[in-house]
Formats: structure tokens, C-alpha cells, sequence
């Protein structure tokens, strides 16, 4: 199926459920937060696909997903000290925020490429991830990401200040 291992098909079904869940989080509360059960998805949903990325290799050895995939865990650790403890003072909301929707951004980076460069099957959208066309699709994220990051600055700043 579309060239994947058992263990492939695992991890692109579970980072579908980190994507949606993801997804709800950022539209109904702006952000994605362990406070809530969709939060909880979100964070457990996503480590699941970093530690199953590990025994997908299309090289036979370490890659830059993998590299990912630890930037991933060490942006989810960050987060979670910052929500969690007082190590960060009045920081901790935004480094807290930052991390869980950088590592979200990595998901959609990471669904953008896998599925230009798998589909159609006959051609797909993307010969490589050199391609051009997947070049414009990684700088429309890298915008999105930063207004994304500004709005939720914003959002976090304002309600501070009530």
C-alpha cells in the first residue's frame, strides 16, 4: 500500500489521529494544551508517531525524519516543564504554546511531503523533495506557522493583561 511497511501503515494511522486532533485543538481553542482530552491526544498520538518513526527507514539508517522526530520529543519535553512546572515564570505560556504548534507544524510538514512525493501513485505531485513545487509548499507553511505563532502571542498577551 502506497510502498509502506506494516509498521508504516502504523505510524501514517496514528499521526492522522495526532493531525485531527491537532486540528480541533488550534480551531477551538487556539492553541493545543494537555489540560484538555484533545490535548492529551494530541501529545500522546504524537509521540507514538515520533518513537514508530524510528523503524521506518527508506535509507537503512538514521535520516533527517528521525532527526524530527527527536527535534519533536525534545520540543514536547520543553513544553511540558514549561506547563508544568515554574522553571519558566511568566514565560511558560509561551514557550508552552510555541512548542506544541512547532511540533504540530511538523506534522503538517511532514504529511505535505509524504503525501506529494507518494500521490497519485502513477505520478505524484512531488518527483522529489528537492521539487519545486514542494519548495513554495514549505514556505506557505513556514508563513502560516509564523502567523499562527503571532496570533497566539497575541492572544496569550491580551489575556494576561485582563
Amino acid at each position: 500500500m502506497l510502498g509502506l511497511t506494516s509498521i508504516g501503515v502504523i505510524h501514517t494511522a496514528i499521526s492522522l489521529i495526532a493531525l485531527a486532533a491537532g486540528i480541533i485543538a488550534m480551531l477551538r481553542d487556539w492553541r493545543i494544551t494537555p489540560r484538555n482530552m484533545i490535548g492529551k491526544i494530541y501529545i500522546v498520538a504524537t509521540i507514538a508517531v515520533c518513537l514508530t518513526s524510528f523503524g521506518i527507514s527508506k535509507d537503512g539508517g538514521f535520516s533527517k525524519a528521525h532527526g524530527l522526530s527527536v527535534f519533536t520529543l525534545v520540543l514536547l519535553g520543553v513544553a511540558a516543564v514549561a506547563g508544568y512546572t515554574t522553571l519558566m515564570g511568566r514565560a511558560a505560556p509561551y514557550v508552552e504554546t510555541i512548542c506544541y504548534t512547532t511540533t504540530f507544524f511538523f506534522h503538517l510538514f511532514a504529511g505535505v511531503v509524504e503525501t506529494a512525493t507518494r500521490l497519485p501513485r502513477s505520478a505524484p505531485l512531488a518527483a522529489s523533495l528537492d521539487a519545486p513545487s514542494l519548495q513554495v509548499a514549505k514556505i506557505v507553511l513556514l508563513v502560516l506557522f509564523l502567523i499562527v505563532v503571532g496570533l497566539q502571542m497575541w492572544r496569550l498577551r491580551v489575556k494576561s493583561n485582563r
